[in-house]
């Protein structure tokens, strides 16, 4: 079985990440919601992935140590580049994303469903910035996992409580709060290997 090359993984997860930003915007812009303070949000998330898409895109061009003596132009791009590394474009999307979502009526499993999509596009951005393979996620695999069960708990716990107040919602919280201990607990050996 031959491997592939570094690069093509670097430009499949540079796609991926972009497929999946622009699908948690489009999940959490439909239906639309209020005019003014959605048309920021949306702005936002877009402006976020189509930055963080674009740093992507341009990570292998090196930056000049020394522009001193360069021309304009060339200085200007430099600059551009730089801008373009700093800028935190993840966290905008992220931001412009939960916004639009938090402005839509409560709808328990459209929420869990991008909370997935998010942190899919979040893993998807590192290994793309780190040319890393998915295998580098192997040891997180026990915390993704609770996290998952998190998510559909919480989200099973939302619709319980939207139906009413009863003995089942209250026995979901129970066992959300048990996973969540259990979820604590594998995630405080990985903290402490790390310090």
């Amino acid at each position: 079985m031959t491997r592939r090359p570094r690069f093509l993984n670097a430009i499949a997860f540079q796609s991926a990440a972009a497929l999946l930003g622009a699908g948690c915007v489009a999940w959490a812009a439909a239906p639309p919601a209020h005019k003014g303070i959605a048309n920021l949000a949306l702005t936002l998330a877009i402006i976020g992935v189509a930055g963080g898409v674009l740093r992507l895109a341009l990570a292998g061009i090196p930056e000049a140590e020394d522009s001193f003596l360069l021309p304009a132009p060339v200085r200007a791009w430099l600059q551009f580049l730089h801008t373009l590394r700093w800028m935190p474009w993840e966290e905008g999307a992220i931001l412009g994303v939960v916004w639009l979502e938090v402005l839509h009526a409560s709808r328990p499993w459209h929420t869990a469903v991008l909370g997935a999509a998010l942190l899919a596009y979040l893993l998807t951005v590192h290994l793309a910035e780190s040319a890393a393979s998915p295998r580098v996620l192997r040891p997180q695999a026990g915390v993704l996992a609770a996290g998952a069960g998190l998510l559909a708990l919480g989200a099973g716990a939302g619709m319980l409580h939207a139906a009413g107040p009863g003995a089942g919602s209250a026995l979901l919280r129970l066992i959300a709060a048990g996973a969540l201990i259990a979820a604590a607990g594998l995630v405080l050996p990985q903290i402490a290997r790390h310090d």
